[in-house]
């Protein structure tokens, strides 16, 4: 459906026919079909980014209905999320999603994101798991609510939950998220580059559920490569 704005503009609106889903996983054997499954209850299509698993997460992906990229080694979720991005951006899709292969986002949130991006106009909507956060490990809270702080002093925007990889993204971002990087700084990137480029950020509350998943952040690895990130960008 398109909602005319103008002779010359029209605006998409977000519903199953206008959006693909696109998945970076890495190991989610147990997750990813399950995963998968109840996302395709809300969407048109859903491709997944194998990026470099050794086990099963391809072979179940494609069974639960998914398209499947394989990356022959791992090379980071940020270069995973874009070659998803690369594989799509020719189809026919107003709106890209986003999220975890790992069972962490509750697919049944998803409507709630299409009512918001299509109340707001925003341009990215990410998820926000602040609202409700006693089900996060203490840790994982404390980190994320300074990631958060840090990054919205950068944006010069208040930024509840930064580094949540549950978003809705129009297609006119391609560009900026094709600039983020390779790694778990692309969802923190992207924020920023969006802002910059004048593009509206939204947030979107949802439930995340931990259930013994293992993270994937390598905490000395991941903290440098925050640091530099923030270097880069503390100054316009």
């Amino acid at each position: 459906m398109l909602i005319a704005v103008t002779d010359d503009l029209q605006i998409h609106e977000a519903r199953r026919e206008t959006v693909l889903a696109i998945i970076p996983a890495y190991f989610e054997e147990q997750f990813i079909g399950q995963v998968i499954r109840q996302v395709l209850q809300h969407v048109q299509a859903v491709l997944v980014i194998d990026d470099g698993s050794l086990d099963a997460t391809a072979s179940e992906a494609e069974a639960a209905g998914a398209k499947v990229i394989r990356h022959p080694t791992n090379i980071g979720k940020g270069a995973a999320l874009k070659t998803g991005l690369r594989y799509v951006a020719a189809l026919d899709a107003a709106f890209f999603l986003f999220l975890d292969g790992d069972g962490q986002h509750d697919p049944s949130d998803i409507p709630t994101f299409f009512e918001a991006m299509n109340d707001s106009q925003a341009d990215l909507l990410v998820g926000n798991r602040m609202n409700n956060p006693e089900a996060m490990p203490l840790v994982r809270r404390w980190t994320n609510q300074f990631m958060s702080w840090q990054i919205g002093k950068i944006c010069k925007i208040p930024l509840p939950d930064s580094q949540c990889g549950f978003r809705l993204a129009r297609k006119e971002l391609l560009p900026i998220l094709m600039a983020a990087s390779d790694r778990f700084e692309f969802e923190s990137e992207s924020i920023i580059l969006a802002v910059r480029h004048g593009f509206r950020i939204g947030f979107v509350p949802i439930r995340t559920i931990y259930t013994g998943q293992q993270s994937k952040i390598h905490p000395l690895r991941d903290t440098i490569r925050y640091i530099r990130l923030m270097s880069r960008y503390r100054h316009p």
